[in-house]
């Protein structure tokens, strides 16, 4: 499948995704076609069994600059609301995605932009990057699930700061605060992120799936029933080939060879 805002790139070597928002004269920024197509592709991804997803933006300014302020500026409520179902759903769907997610920042990440790396597993920008939810400054609030996610990511507190003065911070800050979890210089960003996906993608699907599923649970409900979801999710791999080969391995002191 092919689409016009975006690309979906499969390394059958590596079973490593990129999905990369290609508007780069727009600064990446979310219309409604946009988000349908980002839909699509992670289903397209999910289909093909890729074992990371880098989620990407095109160009040099902006990772997504967020969402598509000239649509959205004479939206009626049910109008608004039916836009800010599709921003949930397509981050949903990227939270929910069964291999580890990798939001590679570069750039300018922005009001649905950083929601969207909110919804990621794993944040990785480079030295130039600029985060922030921005959304105040517009009159409206954060509507893809930044609210929640970053308040669980970096605490009530700075996710307060964050929202109420839409505050624009730099890579360096996002990592001090939390929001991302490394910085990497421009010149070695595109190396790094290769380099942490296909570490990810070589790393065991089923236990890696299983540990996502566990990890998400934490916000999803009460510790007494994250920790059930994770006794099942730890014995159910029992069994499997990749926990028999990764401690066989283990013992005899070689390399696993995982499926």
């Amino acid at each position: 499948m092919t689409w016009d805002t975006i690309t979906l790139d499969v390394d059958a070597e590596s079973d490593v995704a990129t999905l990369t928002v290609d508007r780069p004269e727009q600064l990446n920024a979310l219309t409604v076609d946009t988000l349908e197509a980002i839909e699509d592709a992670l289903a397209e991804a999910e289909a093909a069994g890729v074992r990371a997803l880098v989620l990407a933006g095109a160009g040099d300014d902006a990772f997504v600059a967020g969402a598509d302020i000239s649509y959205m500026v004479e939206l009626s409520t049910p109008e608004a609301q039916a836009y800010a179902e599709l921003g949930h759903r397509v981050a949903d769907k990227i939270e929910s995605f069964p291999a580890p997610t990798v939001a590679a920042i570069d750039g300018y990440a922005f009001g649905g932009g950083c929601e969207l790396a909110l919804a990621c597993d794993l944040r990785v920008a480079a030295e130039s990057a600029v985060l922030g939810q921005t959304e105040i400054d517009l009159g409206i609030v954060p509507g893809w699930g930044g609210t929640q996610r970053l308040s669980r990511l970096v605490g009530d507190e700075t996710a307060k700061r964050l929202v109420f003065l839409g505050e624009r911070i730099d890579a360096a800050e996002a990592a001090e605060v939390g929001v991302v979890g490394e910085v990497v210089d421009d010149d070695a960003f595109d190396d790094r992120i290769d380099e942490l996906a296909g570490e990810l993608a070589a790393k065991p699907a089923f236990a890696m799936r299983a540990a996502k599923e566990a990890l998400n649970a934490v916000h999803d409900g009460t510790q007494r029933g994250g920790l059930a979801l994770e006794r099942r999710a730890w014995s159910g791999l029992f069994g499997t080939h990749d926990q028999r080969e990764g401690m066989r391995a283990f013992l005899e002191k070689r390399e696993p060879e995982f499926e």
